[in-house]
């Protein structure tokens, strides 16, 4: 149910002396926690056979900035010209040990009145002790999550709303289904979760069988583009997106120091100019903060 907002209301500022680091008491450490770490996976359908129907104005997205995962929702909702069919709001970049809240530097909860996003899993399921994760698909008839399941999220988002989507745009096409859940896979244990594995190592041989998987990935990735404009050919799908959000963060954040590989994203001779042909659409850049002006450059790539 929706809750028109008079005043907006914000969790207060961070405090990690307050409230700690965010993670202890979540995440996997949650004591006794047995369930998946993303367990709200329910699914919109055209049809409705699901528990939830796809209809404009009943679904709300919580995401962040800062969480690639996240990233990749907003990406595909506008790809997809949903803007005004699922509504969308943001979290503040920040967390400490109550998770992610919505302060006044990206705005109030617009659909609840939330201060922390912790409230919305709660609402649910009384008493949640799993990770408050982004991003969550709201339904504002049942007052409650429908998913938290990143990668079924994007999915539905992609095929599920097409009655009021731009239908010229087909992330998941079906006769490119298997090759997209293929490529899916392997960049999402290579590249998107392969990143961190780097940075969380505990050992100097763990940190170089990672890297090197990573590098190899990529390396992969740059001969195949050396064919194909896109991932699978000529249109944008949706490994498309999940590879971009990795890419984006990849010198700034998760090659920093070179911790990742000796050369960056620009020496990669096919990926680099693929990263900016897609941040030329503003799926990709209207929801993107902080690339430096290099991304603005031409890139060479076919119309």
């Amino acid at each position: 149910m929706t809750t028109t907002l008079r005043q907006p209301v914000y969790a207060g500022p961070v405090d990690h002396v307050a409230y700690g680091h965010y993670g202890p008491g979540r995440l996997h450490l949650s004591p006794d926690w047995n369930r998946p770490l993303y367990p709200f996976q329910g699914r919109v359908t055209a049809d409705g056979s699901s528990g939830f129907r796809a209809e404009p104005g009943r679904y709300h997205l919580y995401v962040a900035w800062v969480c690639p995962y996240a990233h990749r929702a907003a990406i595909v909702r506008k790809l997809k010209g949903l803007e005004d069919v699922v509504s969308l709001s943001y979290v503040d970049d920040e967390r400490d040990g109550r998770g992610w809240a919505f302060r006044e530097r990206r705005g109030p909860d617009p659909v609840n009145g939330f201060t922390l996003l912790e409230q919305a899993y709660d609402a649910t399921e009384k008493g949640y002790g799993g990770h408050i994760s982004v991003p969550v698909l709201w339904d504002r008839h049942t007052g409650g999550i429908v998913s938290n399941n990143f990668p079924d999220i994007t999915l539905d988002l992609a095929t599920q709303f097409e009655r009021w989507a731009d239908t010229s745009v087909d992330l998941y096409p079906d006769a490119l289904r298997p090759e997209i859940n293929t490529l899916n896979g392997w960049i999402y244990h290579d590249v998107n979760t392969g990143v961190t594995r780097v940075a969380r190592a505990a050992t100097e041989d763990e940190r170089e069988t990672e890297r090197h998987r990573v590098v190899a990935a990529l390396e992969r990735l740059d001969e195949r583009l050396a064919e194909h404009r896109f991932l699978t050919g000529a249109t944008i799908t949706e490994a498309d997106v999940r590879l971009w959000v990795t890419l984006a963060r990849f010198d700034a954040e998760h090659n920093r120091g070179h911790l990742v590989s000796e050369r960056e994203l620009r020496d990669f001779e096919h990926l680099w100019p693929y990263a900016r042909d897609l941040y030329q659409r503003p799926a990709f850049r209207e929801t993107t903060e902080g690339l430096p002006a290099a991304w603005d450059q031409p890139h060479g790539r076919g119309a």
